[in-house]
């Protein structure tokens, strides 16, 4: 059977009305009703159009997918006019939603004036030069809307290094060149008619470019390289002390760090914004024995997170891979709760960390449906429910971490002397203390300590 026969077969189950449109997804709009407001906003906002190809899944998928893509891009700083969705058996390799539909989109970029089209989705560099070319507008992709946002949100050093890193990646296979720049040295006999008087000055521009971004690429590595030497001394420091450390993981704007602010009272930025955290912030807690851990809030995760991206940030998401215990904050109120919990344990299956202890945490319940919180508890019965806003369920949260932590591998009696209290202190916070009583020659105890600190009592009871 040939390939079209193939094709037509798996696109008959398709609606023809939807192959055959695009669709309109309501609510796109963020046109705003305060004149003067609007006015500001389209001084210094980009006016984008969104589209997208509907491949797999419902249609609520579908919508919920662009839905995402317009809070990216009003997160970038644009404003979003329309979104369009084409149903299509796989986007079309040339121009993403079909030759015939590229007329269609050039006419709401004209009806709406907007200057930016972006596709929800990685384009190919042909795709991309083809869409522009014949749209007359700037198109982005998918992975250069993240690429931005990072761009924008990175505050630290490293932050800021590894963005450029994945941007240069991503633009290093996307550079164009235009008439003398594509000229080239050629050799005495060149093909296509270029022969004397035909030769170009030397490596064509793309070529100097590129050139000059894979040097640019090898020193921000070899930075990068140089930070994850502090980064590793910091974390064997806090191994030597056997310290527990608890990552914040979950998909962007889940209220990772608002909940790291009611563990801990960090202070950390919170913002109703995807990827609003991009350095990742360490505090030291104390559990309700008196042992001392490490909560880390880490970077957002979301849907086709860019691999260039995953590679870029892996030094950083390595803080997952050391935890004791990655806490996994799902927002509630979010249309489709499992596909962030889905898109999650993707991202942590490619940095190698999806075999450690987790424990699940359902965020927003002020804000959520009761039948999605009915049916979260149905899938994930060891979830624990909170309200990081209003502190709702925040208790049964922090016991849940504290029962999550590692239990110290060697159990221990002993009397301590009075002259060795600082031993006392280190069994509070370095291991689980079952026991403790005051007695005339010392300190009685009974806990479960690691081997190191098991020694050194030893030692001190004799």
């Amino acid at each position: 059977m040939s390939r079209k026969t193939d094709e037509s077969a798996d696109i008959g189950e398709l609606d023809l009305a939807d192959r055959r449109s695009l669709r309109r997804v309501q609510g796109m709009s963020t046109e705003l009703e305060d004149v003067s407001e609007v006015e500001y906003r389209r001084l210094r906002l980009e006016r984008v159009v969104l589209v997208s190809v509907w491949t797999v899944g419902s249609q609520a998928d579908a919508d919920n997918a662009m839905f995402e893509l317009k809070a990216l891009a009003e997160t970038a700083g644009s404003q979003v006019l329309a979104g369009l969705v084409q149903r299509r058996q796989y986007p079309d390799p040339a121009t993403y939603v079909g030759s015939g539909k590229v007329a269609e989109i050039a006419d709401e970029i004209r009806v709406h004036g907007a200057d930016t089209v972006i596709c929800d989705g990685e384009l190919s560099p042909a795709q991309l030069r083809t869409l522009e070319d014949r749209l007359g507008v700037k198109v982005i992709d998918r992975t250069a809307l993240i690429l931005d946002i990072f761009a924008q949100h990175a505050k630290s050093v490293e932050g800021r290094t590894q963005v450029e890193l994945a941007q240069l990646n991503y633009l290093k296979q996307r550079l164009r060149g235009w008439g003398g720049n594509l000229s080239r040295q050629v050799g005495g006999r060149a093909s296509g008619g270029v022969g004397i008087g035909g030769r170009g000055p030397g490596e064509t521009k793309i070529e100097a470019d590129r050139r000059r971004i894979s040097h640019r690429i090898s020193v921000l590595r070899s930075r990068l390289r140089d930070m994850d030497s502090t980064r590793a001394i910091k974390r064997s420091d806090r191994l030597r002390r056997k310290m527990a450390s608890v990552a914040i993981i979950g998909y962007t704007n889940a209220g990772k760090s608002s909940l790291l602010n009611r563990l801990t009272g960090a202070g950390v930025l919170v913002e109703d914004a995807l990827f609003a955290t991009l350095d990742p912030t360490t505090r030291r807690s104390t559990t309700a024995t008196g042992r001392v851990f490490t909560l880390t809030d880490t970077v957002g995760f979301v849907r086709h997170l860019p691999t260039d991206l995953v590679e870029a940030f892996r030094s950083t998401l390595e803080e997952t891979l050391d935890a004791d215990l990655l806490v996994h904050v799902v927002d509630g109120s979010d249309p489709d709760p499992l596909g962030q919990i889905e898109a999650v344990h993707r991202v942590l299956g490619e940095i190698g960390a999806r075999n450690r202890p987790e424990q699940l945490v359902i965020n927003k319940i002020d804000a959520a449906n009761p039948d999605t919180l009915m049916i979260l508890a149905s899938h994930n019965p060891d979830a624990v429910f909170c309200s990081a806003r209003t502190g709702e369920g925040i208790d049964a949260v922090r016991r849940a971490v504290e029962s999550g932590l590692p239990v110290p591998g060697v159990e221990v009696e002993f009397v301590i002397p009075w002259t060795h209290g600082e031993l006392i202190n280190r069994v509070h916070k370095e291991g689980e203390l079952i026991l403790v009583e005051h007695r005339e020659n010392g300190t009685y105890i009974h806990a479960w300590v690691y081997p190191d600190l098991a020694s050194a009592l030893e030692n001190a009871s004799e």
